[in-house]
């Protein structure tokens, strides 16, 4: 069965910093395109990083510098580093896997596998 588990969200000040997790299972992320989304309430999904299967990372203007996405294709795990965290990255947060093989970042509508979503809060 193919899952995605995160953890790591909660509750944090201005200007602190939080490390979400994305666990895989029933596939291995080796050769996946993988992404962070989030979802603040009355917005629209965004992307905040993406690593495409072939392609550099990718970050969203808004956290570029302050957030940091790695992959440990030993632990089948994802991580989002988050620092210098600002009330407007208070979101629910999602990790998802695409199967696509491209230098680019796949569309969300691309990505088959997502997580049970994760919430962040940054305020004081």
């Amino acid at each position: 069965q193919v899952q995605l588990v995160e953890s790591g969200g909660g509750l944090v000040q201005p200007g602190g910093s939080l490390r979400l997790s994305c666990a895989a299972s029933g596939f291995g992320l080796g050769d996946y395109a993988v992404s962070w989304f989030r979802q603040a309430p009355g917005k629209e999904r965004e992307v905040v990083s993406c690593i495409p299967s072939r392609g550099d990372i990718y970050y969203a203007d808004s956290v570029k510098g302050r957030f940091s996405f790695s992959k440990d294709n030993a632990k089948n795990t994802m991580y989002l580093q988050m620092t210098s965290l600002k009330p407007e990255d208070t979101a629910v947060y999602y990790c998802a896997a695409s199967s696509i093989i491209s230098t680019q970042c796949p569309t969300p509508r691309e990505f088959g596998a997502w997580g049970q979503g994760t919430q962040v809060t940054v305020s004081s």
